[in-house]
């Protein structure tokens, strides 16, 4: 049964029968016919990643593309190449239609991923924009899910929001994936939005929105149809001298339980209030600290057992904190102790910290002594599990 809602607003100029109506399915079509028609394109695209609840995003980045229609990638269905510029002197990521390469320059690295460690029913990749954009209003013109649509005429662009109503999260690697349904999903409402320029019959921006992160992409300077897909090699732009390894592989990376028996490393980081905390300030004997992100679902589990023991112990014993690591403005912080009703210390981390932690995901636990010497690393969270693990270490040590 189909449950399909559809929300129309038209612009509020005066319509003529002969005029076309920009909001119309029929619209949609000549839009995905126009996108069927790239083979191959180049453009710049702006990045921005948000967290809910910021007032800033928490990531920007210009980079440029170069992508191919990919018949033979039955998944995706694209190959492309991401650079920091036009002069392609920096490969950033590369997908060739059978594998994923990423480049990590601190550490000299090529990871080349070939989707044979981790096996999904999808390739977690995000793909181009042109692909991305087209697979979208294929799914509002296609689908049979429980779903509203809203379009504007805004003059020079339509603007369309997609909203839908599944019991599962909905991404497009390529095609509409329904996401696993899992503990950590909180609201599996999936949020899409377009702006499609009118000149061009082109989407040139798009939002996403799910309850755990944010993402908008903008194009600009796309020039289409002028590369040829049998031209396309990423492994000609690897960097030189870079030590190619596969994913899953122990790579050059320092990892968070380096620092075992070593002094936890200094900092000085802000509080929701925007005051200055460091480590030095705190003075029990054992402390705590939890590496977090408002966007990471076992984080979130992890709170009524942080709520507990902030109660359980004297602050002279036993002290902790936790720093929000992919958050830019402190009120990100506030807002995530107002919905998530705790009030025990949250700190604001900066890129330095996270380097000298070694905090690539979340959460991370690190137990201090009363010498501020790293006892124990933890890394992730189980309910239960990683409580008792915490309090007998505590217990130990106090």
């Amino acid at each position: 049964m189909n449950h399909r809602i559809i929300v129309l607003s038209l612009s509020i100029l005066a319509v003529s029968s002969c005029a076309e109506d920009y909001t119309s399915t029929d619209y949609l079509k000549r839009v995905v016919q126009k996108l069927e028609q790239i083979e191959s394109a180049t453009y710049w695209v702006q990045t921005e990643n948000w967290n809910p609840g910021d007032t800033a995003a928490s990531s920007t980045n210009n980079q440029y593309v170069e992508s191919y229609r990919n018949p033979s990638d039955t998944t995706v269905g694209s190959s492309w190449a991401i650079f920091s510029n036009e002069d392609k002197a920096r490969l950033v990521f590369a997908y060739d239609g059978t594998m994923r390469t990423i480049i990590y320059d601190d550490v000299k690295e090529v990871v080349i991923d070939s989707f044979n460690v981790r096996r999904m029913p999808f390739r977690p990749v995000s793909p181009p924009f042109f692909n991305y954009t087209e697979h979208i209003i294929k799914y509002i013109l296609e689908n049979n899910d429980s779903t509203l649509l809203e379009q504007k005429d805004l003059g020079e662009e339509i603007y369309l929001k997609l909203t839908i109503l599944e019991d599962r999260q909905v991404e497009f690697f390529g095609k509409a994936h329904y996401m696993p349904a899992n503990q950590y999903t909180y609201d599996p409402t999936s949020i899409y939005e377009l702006w499609i320029d009118k000149k061009s019959n082109l989407p040139r921006k798009v939002r996403r929105e799910m309850s755990h992160s944010i993402t908008v992409r903008t194009v600009s300077n796309y020039d289409f149809n002028n590369l040829i897909i049998e031209n396309f090699a990423a492994t000609e732009y690897f960097p030189q001298g870079y030590e190619i390894r596969q994913y899953g592989q122990t790579g050059k990376r320092s990892r968070p339980d380096a620092l075992l028996g070593k002094k936890a490393p200094e900092w000085t980081l802000q509080t929701n209030d925007k005051e200055e905390m460091s480590l030095s300030d705190l003075k029990s004997k054992v402390l705590m600290i939890q590496f977090t992100s408002v966007s990471c679902g076992p984080c979130k589990i992890s709170i009524p057992f942080l709520k507990e023991l902030s109660m359980e112990y004297e602050k002279k014993r036993f002290d902790f904190v936790s720093i929000e690591c992919t958050s830019k403005n402190t009120d990100v912080l506030k807002s995530y102790m107002i919905r998530n009703d705790f009030d025990y210390t949250l700190l604001l981390s900066t890129k330095d910290v996270l380097d000298k932690y070694s905090i690539t995901s979340y959460p991370v636990f690190f137990i201090l002594d009363e010498n501020r010497d790293v006892i124990k690393v933890i890394k992730g969270y189980r309910k239960e599990t990683t409580d008792r693990e915490i309090r007998a270490l505590i217990n130990t040590l106090i």
